[in-house]
């Protein structure tokens, strides 16, 4: 009858001692349980990082430097000025421009004393402020063996996808300086000069396209700091399928580059990058399977540990369009 009305039948009997202590543990836990649930959550979405410092601790560099005090050289690489901005005379080199294979170019000693600190200093800026450097990892713990910050739009080593806000911390990542595109816009337009010249074409960016960066990944790599091969296929479709080139930087340290066809690193082919180095590799070496093997300690040019106090280590800028 009592079912009748909508009541359960145990209604108005008395409930067991031992049930009633049991339900009654048991709400207790969830509600301690879920307020630790909702603080957890709430620290996840509140993430702070620890701000990662590319240049060593020291009472004259440990402000952040003002950008508009260091501006990058107008110049080609091979005026003497660069020197004299500098103020560290038999630095400058005439730049070596080679093509490593079909779509791939070195310019060795490409970036002047002068603009190689200006980026150390520019990402050194950016890299203690919001979405700066950190250690990106995985869901399961692992590390990367660098420290990263992106530029434009946030790239997650776990989904593997560009987004506009970074996913550990919810931070904006800092928009690429005009000063790195300008730099870009002058290595892509030297690499094109070069295959019309190599290879006696008019049309250069059937080779290697033109491209305008709109994203740039910055890595800074220790002393025993690592990449495994792999293809950097997270751009979109269209830049993806067009072999829009990724226009690499190298600061500090050398590395030794691998690259190949296949991820086999007995296989995989040997480039030395040292500081100053730009590597565009775009058209058919665009899906080229690549990594660092190793870092040469101590190998960084002097200048740039007394301009800028760098860690030991390597810097590396990598520019793509989404």
């Amino acid at each position: 009858m009592l079912e009748e009305h909508g009541l359960p039948t145990s209604f108005g009997k008395k409930e067991s001692l031992k049930y009633r202590n049991v339900r009654s543990v048991d709400h207790s836990l969830k509600q301690v349980l879920g307020s630790r649930n909702e603080k957890s959550k709430h620290r996840k979405r509140h993430t702070t990082l620890e701000p990662f410092d590319i240049c060593q601790c020291d009472t004259e560099v440990t402000e952040i430097i003002n950008s508009e005090h260091f501006t990058f050289s107008t110049s080609s690489p091979d005026v003497d000025n660069n020197a004299e901005e500098l103020e560290v005379d038999g630095l400058i080199e005439e730049p070596m421009k080679s093509i490593v294979r079909p779509g791939m170019v070195l310019l060795k000693k490409y970036i002047s004393p002068t603009d190689q600190v200006s980026i150390v200093r520019k990402c050194r800026e950016l890299g203690l402020g919001p979405g700066g450097f950190y250690h990106p990892g995985y869901n399961d713990g692992a590390k990367l063996r660098l420290r990263m910050m992106c530029l434009g739009l946030d790239w997650d080593p776990q989904t593997r996808k560009y987004q506009k806000q970074r996913r550990i911390d919810k931070a904006n990542p800092p928009d690429i300086p005009g000063e790195f595109r300008s730099l870009v816009t002058r290595a892509m337009e030297d690499s094109l000069s070069l295959i019309r010249e190599t290879f006696n074409v008019s049309n250069a960016e059937k080779i290697l396209p033109q491209m305008t960066p709109d994203i740039c990944i910055v890595n800074f790599y220790s002393e025993t700091g690592r990449l495994g091969l792999h293809q950097d296929r997270d751009e979109s479709e269209e830049s993806l399928s067009k072999g829009l080139p990724v226009v690499s930087f190298s600061v500090g340290d050398t590395a030794e580059f691998l690259y190949g066809d296949q991820r086999d690193v007995k296989k995989a082919e040997k480039l030395v990058l040292e500081s100053g180095d730009v590597l565009v590799f775009g058209g058919e070496s665009r899906h080229v399977f690549h990594g660092i093997s190793s870092i040469e300690p101590h190998s960084a040019p002097v200048f740039l540990h007394e301009q800028t106090m760098l860690r030991r280590g390597r810097l590396n800028l990598t520019f793509r369009q989404y």
